[in-house]
């Protein structure tokens, strides 16, 4: 099995990668957002006849998951993003922002709720999907997973639908593999550069799903 990582020993990846290494934070959500949509597209019998629903929060997990509409859409699946934030608070600044803007540039249906009702309304509207994308919460979630959150996770999970987690199922302790109150089942986890501690501890072999360690172009170096 490959090093597995805790929350701090990813985040301190990460910044190597981007300070010292010189490789643009956008250059790697562009990577982890392809790999995923490129695992998506091996799941699909039928491309033309396949809507997938990408669930974003509002840091870069959610930005990978804008990464993944679109080269989804670009295959001619049709995708929709549920955002659960407000769209202008996205695209205030950083790398999720820019991914966001070429969302709305492109006509990317991206629809923002951030309240009970309006997720109630998501999950009723996820019956129409056949692949489900969580993209809610990366690895730095630590505290209790809160409303509406809580609801839209319990919600996918009584879906029935097929579940691809980016990086980490929500709602999962990256570093205990305890769920925060709740977690997403996860289908097919697809992470990045190494696994998380988490996946192999307390509840994380039950959430995790298939798990697939992609490379975003950080230095290899870096995982000895």
């Amino acid at each position: 099995m490959e090093k597995a990582l805790t929350r701090e020993e990813m985040r301190e990846l990460d910044r190597k990668a981007i300070e010292e290494y010189k490789i643009p934070g956008i250059v790697l959500m562009e990577n982890a957002g392809r790999n995923v949509a490129e695992e998506i597209l091996k799941m699909l019998d039928n491309p033309q006849q396949t809507k997938v629903a990408i669930l974003c929060g509002k840091g870069n997990n959610g930005g990978d998951g804008f990464v993944v509409a679109r080269h989804l859409h670009n295959h001619d699946i049709s995708v929709c993003v549920f955002l659960i934030t407000r769209i202008s608070d996205i695209l205030k600044d950083g790398d999720a922002s820019t991914n966001l803007h070429i969302l709305l540039n492109m006509k990317i249906p991206v629809i923002e709720t951030y309240d009970i009702k309006g997720v109630n309304n998501i999950i009723r509207e996820l019956n129409n999907y056949n692949i489900l994308v969580d993209a809610l919460f990366g690895t730095g979630l630590s505290g209790e997973v809160r409303e509406p959150f809580k609801t839209l996770i319990n919600g996918i999970n009584n879906s029935n639908k097929p579940v691809v987690s980016i990086v980490i199922p929500s709602g999962l302790d990256c570093n205990t593999g305890k769920t925060l109150g709740t977690a997403i089942k996860a289908t097919k986890t697809v992470t990045f550069a190494a696994p998380k501690k988490g996946f192999y501890s307390e509840d994380g072999p039950n959430y995790t799903g298939e798990v697939l360690v992609t490379d975003i172009s950080i230095p290899k170096h870096l995982l000895i």
